[in-house]
């Protein structure tokens, strides 16, 4: 069946949304399939529940918990457990792989940067940058905002989305040849479905997982409540949509050319 791993999980160590602390996941998600994860918290300009009032370094040091206390937790297990970050602008929200808590403490001038000044810093360290959910439609968003001039990939199956918002994503991502990932957004423990990236050969370190997804080498899936695995591109209504967006869309970078 090969390795997948989780892309998308919230902790409440740093998330207000979030319910579970970072160590009740692992025995969860090894139960689930899961071969790893990545902890990718709300960063203190999305829903965080960090205090606004503390120094950078006591932020970063209780954002980085959430990740930590899973991190200690799998320990000893045949589970890899790695650091991501979830970053907000105008409710358009992306997924930070390859950078570290050294990079965080290093880096509080990401708080003033656009969309593609945060890619070209993430570029640097060797990380990549995912738009999250970028069809979402909630009722504290009021407008679409996609960011194709400053992500390196699309997150085209989210298991907090109806499948409708999904499949604009995939269409989306599909027409403008963008590698695609798939993952839980996951606050709680839960037996409903859930994503997750693929892979044919086991990764060791977020540093593996960016490599091998530039090169291609993950497949987006929907792991269903029955344990069923089943490429996102085998979901129709994952795939095809069926209504056009309720909100207004913006292109944040200006309307693609390509």
């Amino acid at each position: 069946m090969g390795f997948i791993y989780e892309t998308h999980l919230h902790t409440c160590e740093a998330s207000k949304c979030g319910v579970v602390h970072g160590e009740d996941y692992i025995p969860f998600m090894m139960k689930r399939g899961y071969s790893g994860l990545f902890v990718t918290d709300h960063f203190f300009n999305g829903n965080t529940c960090v205090p606004a009032e503390l120094s950078w370094e006591e932020r970063v040091e209780i954002y980085c918990s959430g990740y930590e206390r899973a991190l200690k937790a799998a320990e000893g297990l045949d589970f890899l457990v790695m650091f991501g970050i979830e970053f907000n602008f105008e409710k358009d929200e992306y997924l930070i792989y390859g950078v570290d808590k050294k990079w965080l403490l290093e880096n509080e001038c990401i708080m003033t940067m656009t969309r593609k000044e945060l890619q070209e810093c993430v570029h640097k360290a060797g990380g990549i940058m995912i738009q999250a959910h970028p069809y979402r439609e909630r009722d504290y968003i009021s407008e679409i905002r996609l960011g194709l001039g400053a992500c390196d990939g699309i997150e085209v199956y989210n298991a907090g989305n109806s499948a409708n918002m999904n499949a604009l994503g995939y269409e989306y991502c599909s027409k403008y040849g963008l590698p695609m990932t798939a993952g839980s957004d996951i606050h709680n423990i839960t037996e409903k479905d859930m994503g997750g990236m693929l892979f044919e050969k086991k990764i060791e370190s977020a540093q593996d997982y960016v490599k091998a997804f530039k090169e291609g080498l993950a497949t987006p899936v929907v792991m269903s409540a029955d344990g069923r695995v089943t490429p996102v591109k085998e979901v129709r209504e994952q795939t095809v949509s069926v209504s056009l967006p309720n909100l207004p869309v913006i292109y944040t970078e200006g309307e693609p050319s390509i």
